[in-house]
């Protein structure tokens, strides 16, 4: 039997050299940590750091019917962006179910290009998608961009380090930035956005480019960071992972993203009628009372019975407790402060219902 070989960024041997531990991530080679994860957690948390998330799939759409494409596409409204250049929109492109087949980010240029950045693991299946829902449109141009790396710069430092580190064009472009919103610097596309609920910048570049800007940014003091740290600051910021809290047999609404689902007009996206519907389940945040870890697939106890099982688990380096997101029937009994119960180990635990958020950045 062959062994799958798995894929590597442009940063490969930088990661090596500067001794990240290399781990499969849906079949890439990357970095869970440099040494300290929870270092390397609290340096994004307090100062900055950087991850190599050149994995991601950046994708360029364009031609005249880019906003009707995307406005089919996508369980969020393109149109509540159109009105600034560069302006950036979370959303769930979905199924006819409802289910989820990717959460991306895309940026509006202006009427005739738009850029997505969508998740590494879901990359066969959304770029089939993305091409398949394309052909009713006449106009519209969707490209993959594999010759594009990206870096994320994050935390409460990030800005104003990179405005003080890379060229003058590039700082006054960051000074002008508005969360959420990305532009271009020549080749480099500049995106106030992340994954880690601080502020920051991710920055696209060429892949030919990427080396020099990360060992520009090493030299100026911005801490490595690997998939592990991401892992703990996303959650704490409630964040959703596909493939955890997200997946095609659950809509938007039932993943705790109610609020990217555009719903007040008549647009017709894909999987509407099904958001429509009333939801089976929720997301709610779960804080742990006792000692232990909370994981995915720990089941949840309410009254006695199995109600559902957590999405997303880990030790929260910066409230030193173990938070969770956790998918459960939708019962209205079940709210903030609710006591409820935890399946670990055989042993049941107590855990409480929280709001998550569980830091804000």
């Amino acid at each position: 039997m062959t062994e799958s070989v798995l894929l590597r960024t442009p940063l490969y041997e930088q990661h090596k050299l500067q001794g990240g531990r290399l781990v499969d991530f849906g079949g890439w080679e990357l970095p869970a940590n440099y040494g300290s994860q929870v270092e390397e957690h609290h340096a994004v948390r307090n100062n900055v750091g950087m991850f190599d998330v050149s994995h991601m799939t950046v994708s360029d759409i364009t031609g005249s019917d880019t906003i009707a494409y995307l406005s089919r596409l996508l369980a969020n409204d393109i149109a509540k962006i159109r009105n600034k250049r560069g302006k950036a929109l979370y959303s769930c492109m979905l199924n006819e179910r409802g289910g989820v087949i990717d959460d991306l980010i895309v940026y509006y240029l202006d009427d005739e290009h738009c850029r997505i950045v969508s998740n590494a693991a879901t990359n066969e299946k959304d770029m089939a998608w993305l091409q398949q829902q394309a052909q009713g449109f006449a106009s519209l141009s969707v490209t993959e961009k594999p010759d594009l790396a990206l870096i994320a710069v994050q935390g409460p430092n990030a800005l104003e380090l990179v405005q003080n580190t890379l060229a003058p064009d590039v700082a006054q472009c960051v000074a002008g930035l508005s969360r959420f919103q990305g532009e271009f610097v020549g080749e480099l596309f500049i995106g106030r956005t992340g994954y880690t609920g601080e502020d920051g910048l991710e920055l696209i570049v060429p892949a030919k480019d990427v080396v020099a800007l990360w060992q520009q940014l090493a030299k100026a003091g911005v801490q490595a960071c690997g998939l592990g740290a991401r892992d703990t600051l996303r959650l704490e910021a409630g964040m959703a992972l596909y493939g955890n809290d997200l997946d095609e047999e659950h809509t938007p609404i039932e993943s705790g993203l109610s609020w990217t689902v555009a719903l007040k007009d008549d647009r017709s996206f894909i999987g509407r009628e099904a958001l429509e519907q009333t939801a089976k389940y929720k997301m709610i945040g779960l804080e742990l009372t006792q000692k232990g870890v909370l994981r995915s697939h720990q089941k949840i106890i309410f009254e006695g019975q199995e109600i559902g099982e957590i999405t997303s688990g880990t030790f929260s380096p910066s409230l030193e407790k173990s938070i969770a997101l956790a998918r459960i029937n939708n019962i209205d009994a079940v709210a903030v402060d609710t006591p409820l119960q935890v399946v670990i180990r055989n042993k049941t635990l107590d855990v409480r219902v929280v709001k998550y958020p569980f830091v804000k950045g």
